[in-house]
């Protein structure tokens, strides 16, 4: 009854404390599509920061979460954070000029983004150039904090260690049931996403024993996956693993469902299937899907905050923060405790700041060990898992020890 009073209180007060600018201000900048393909994606990503922004600037009672007693950035005499936002529309070079427009026009200290990888490539190429930090909150690819750059950081997992972990689940599942994959179906968007985490699924199939069966390649956005399902099921692996954002998930699952065809296990590399507007769009076709994440929902025992941000976040946008909207929260969280930490607003403060973190995972809302930065700017405290959708809901299966529901397993039955 405490959290939940909590989470209600913390509403009330928060929507009641619209903070008012000041000089002390703290600008900082998030590239987001806005429109276009992925414009749900980026309009929950600018509510996910709002909230974060308004539990750190917001008169409230204390939220069990770094910075969760609000009044602003303590060390700077109660800053605020004012975000700008910039549309990329899914474009990487629209994002490249987004990002150098809010450097040299808002005059940000730092940037925040971006869903797509290959918008953070050029994102960070910007802030690089102009020697600001850039957080990667959500972008995945592993190749991003292997280029030598001194300004990224990134909170979450990258697609490496999110496929270590679901090769990990397949060890333990073979184990525990008896029935091992012995063959995967990998299927991937033509970017540095899909690229990116195809190369790391089909090496640690390799390393696996696991026989890879399929390896398709398809155009992002095509208007028809039929021949890929066709493929797939000719394939007949034991699990497909599909790197897919929203609108080619949703093809994906209704050309596979058009021809008859169900994978004995769908374990993805989340992007698009941890969205709502997958569940909502694929219905029934979505039970049972497995995701990599590095969010728990339902981890409220340990992470007592979830409750209380959840709802905040609900109140905006009418729907439970997922994969993507739980990391966007951490990472604005982890660069304004940097910034405090510094004391300062100065770029190479705040980079020194984030270059020393070091902070709990109880202290976020994220199933982390923690958070602190190697030096390419990853956290190499990120602890993902793997969830499964029962009843139009993800509910975490694995770790077992960490699992609040067991996992329906197909896979050689």
């Amino acid at each position: 009854m405490r959290v939940i009073s909590l989470a209600l209180s913390a509403v009330l007060l928060l929507a009641a404390a619209a903070p008012a600018l000041s000089a002390e201000d703290i600008v900082i900048g998030a590239v987001y599509p806005l429109t276009g393909n992925s414009a749900q994606v980026g309009l929950d990503a600018k509510a996910a920061y709002e909230t974060e922004a308004e539990i750190i600037n917001g008169t409230h009672e204390k939220l069990p979460m770094l910075l969760g007693e609000g009044g602003g950035l303590a060390r700077l005499g109660g800053a605020h954070i004012k975000l700008v936002f910039a549309d990329s529309q899914g474009d990487p070079q629209k994002a490249r000029a987004e990002a150098e427009r809010l450097i040299t026009q808002e005059h940000v200290v730092a940037i925040l983004g971006s869903y797509t990888s290959a918008t953070a490539a050029t994102i960070s190429q910007v802030t690089e150039r102009y020697e600001i930090p850039y957080m990667s909150a959500d972008n995945s690819s592993p190749s991003l904090n292997q280029r030598g750059l001194k300004w990224f950081f990134r909170t979450s997992p990258h697609d490496e260690m999110f496929s270590q972990a679901m090769f990990a689940f397949f060890r333990d599942m073979g184990a525990k049931t008896g029935h091992p994959v012995k063959s995967v179906a990998l299927f991937y968007e033509d970017s540095i996403f899909g690229t990116d985490s195809s190369n790391v699924q089909r090496k640690l199939a390799e390393a696996a024993g696991i026989k890879v069966a399929a390896d398709i390649r398809y155009r992002a956005n095509s208007p028809s996956l039929s021949a890929e399902a066709q493929r797939l099921q000719a394939a007949n692996a034991d699990v497909l693993m599909p790197s897919s954002y929203t609108s080619d998930a949703l093809l994906l699952m209704h050309a596979m469902h058009e021809i008859g065809y169900t994978p004995p296990a769908i374990l993805a590399q989340a992007a698009g299937f941890q969205e709502q507007d997958f569940l909502t769009g694929a219905g029934p076709l979505a039970e049972g899907v497995l995701s990599r994440s590095s969010y728990a929902g339902d981890a409220t025992s340990t992470r007592p905050a979830i409750t209380a941000v959840n709802a905040l976040y609900r109140a905006k946008q009418h729907k439970d923060l997922n994969d993507n909207t739980s990391r966007e929260i951490t990472a604005l969280e982890v660069l304004a405790d940097a910034i405090n930490r510094a004391g300062s607003a100065k770029p190479e403060d705040i980079r020194k700041a984030l270059i020393a973190t070091d902070i709990k995972g109880a202290e976020t809302i994220m199933p982390w060990k923690g958070i602190k930065f190697d030096a390419t700017g990853q956290n190499i405290e990120g602890t993902p898992v793997i969830q499964q959708v029962k009843g139009g809901v993800y509910h975490t299966v694995w770790p077992f020890d960490v699992a609040t529901t067991p996992v329906v397993w197909n896979v050689g039955r």
